[in-house]
Parts: structure tokens; C-alpha cells; sequence
């Protein structure tokens, strides 16, 4: 007996529509992690993008810790669009661009509390128990701007 695949009608326009989708959530996921990236960059002594590339321990874990976070933003903003991709791709942007502001002020707000240098820390060669504060403080803010999405 030979069984017949069938497609529902439709479907390869789905596919297609799904697979735009992906691309343009992935674009927007990258451009807000790369120019998340230089906002802690810009916003932190020392050359963020040479630390990182020579394995400053706390340097990379800062800054995984902020591209994580822009990641959980993304994502909540892809789970709630409902499926409205240009409503997804507008909150997201704007959420993702609230973020990082929010961010990058929470973090300075965390060095002027804790009087953390976090210029010297992040361009120590070794690892500083600190770094992980300013990881979750990153963290914590991705959380807080992804929930108040939902």
C-alpha cells in the first residue's frame, strides 16, 4: 500500500514566513547585543572588545553576562509578539534599546554603591569575586525589562 504525502495548503508559505521571521528576530538580536556591547564599551574604561579577546577573566564575564541579558529581552519580546512580527520587531527594539539604557546606568549605579572600580576589574588579569556582582546586576536588569514585556 502506498501512503500519499500531503502538505496542508499553505504550507510552504509558512515555512517561508517562519524562516523570515528567524532572520529578522536573529538581525535585531544581534544588533542590540553588539550595540549593547559597546554601550558597556563606551560607558567603561579600558577597551572592552581587547579585554574580552585576550580572556580578561572579568571582562568576558561582564560581558556575557550583558549579552545573555539582551537575549532573555529578545526572546520575551519574540514569545509575547503572538506571532504580529512587526509588533514583535518594534517592541523589541524598544525594549531592547530601554535595556540597555537601563543597564549601563544600573551598573554605574552599582559601582558609585558597592565602590566597585569596575575599569581596574574588568582589566585585571585575574579573576575578581566582584565580577559576578556585576554579572548579576546585568542578569537581574535582562529579567526585569523581559518580564515587564510580558
Amino acid at each position: 500500500m502506498i501512503t500519499e504525502l500531503a502538505l496542508e495548503p499553505g504550507f510552504g508559505s509558512t515555512i517561508g514566513q517562519g524562516l523570515g521571521a528567524i532572520a529578522l528576530y536573529a538581525i535585531l538580536g544581534t544588533l542590540l547585543m553588539v550595540f549593547g556591547f559597546y554601550a558597556i564599551d563606551w560607558t567603561t574604561p579600558g577597551k572592552l572588545s581587547y579585554l574580552v579577546r585576550t580572556g580578561a577573566p572579568n571582562a568576558v564575564v561582564v560581558t556575557a553576562a550583558g549579552l545573555v541579558s539582551m537575549a532573555l529581552i529578545v526572546v520575551v519580546v519574540i514569545y509575547n509578539s503572538g506571532g504580529r512580527l512587526a509588533d514583535g520587531l518594534l517592541t523589541g527594539l524598544i525594549f531592547g534599546l530601554a535595556g540597555i539604557v537601563v543597564q549601563v546606568l544600573a551598573v554605574r549605579l552599582l559601582e558609585w554603591v558597592t565602590r566597585l572600580d569596575i575599569g581596574s576589574l574588568i582589566e585585571s588579569d585575574k579573576f575578581a569575586p566582584a565580577s559576578v556582582v556585576v554579572a548579576a546586576a546585568h542578569l537581574a536588569l535582562g529579567l526585569v525589562v523581559a518580564v515587564a514585556i510580558f
